[in-house]
């Protein structure tokens, strides 16, 4: 049981370090050299990313349970893809800008980012959610064979 939770530390660990690294440096929430904004960001910007990373480690944990069940791929995807926008600075972001031009950046899609927020948000929990009840399917089931038995 000690290495079971261990690898769920490890695989959280690695995903919350993975997670800030590939939306926290290209969105320059996380200083670097090579990205910057345009627009800084405000609180909310701050808070849908620590919640992203939460989110995503708590995600990665879940796979240091060997058992086999359906992944919740597409919701994982899109949330990621929602909270990414949501953080982003909206005139450095080279799509927004290719279809809505500057102006549009701020006057339209600005105004969307923290419902991008919440609606990424809960995609990656309901995930999160239907993993952890997957898995707690088997424990459930052995539970209930042993109380059977005694």
């Amino acid at each position: 049981m000690h290495a079971l939770a261990a690898r769920a530390v490890l695989y959280g660990s690695l995903g919350a370090v993975g997670t800030a690294i590939v939306v926290g440096v290209p969105t320059a929430l996380i200083p670097n050299p090579v990205f910057g904004r345009m627009i800084p960001p405000d609180r909310l910007d701050y808070l849908v990313f620590a919640a992203t990373v939460i989110l995503a480690a708590a995600l990665a944990a879940t796979y240091a349970w060997p058992l086999a069940c359906p992944l919740p791929e597409r919701r994982i995807a899109a949330g990621s893809l929602a909270t990414f926008f949501a953080v982003g600075c909206p005139t450095c972001n080279k799509l927004v800008l290719l279809l809505l031009g500057s102006s549009g950046a701020v006057q339209w899609f600005a105004p969307l980012q923290p419902f991008l927020g919440v609606a990424g948000l809960a995609l990656l929990a309901s995930a999160l959610l239907y993993r952890l009840r997957l898995l707690g399917r088997p424990f459930l089931a052995n539970q209930a064979k042993r109380a059977a038995v005694d």
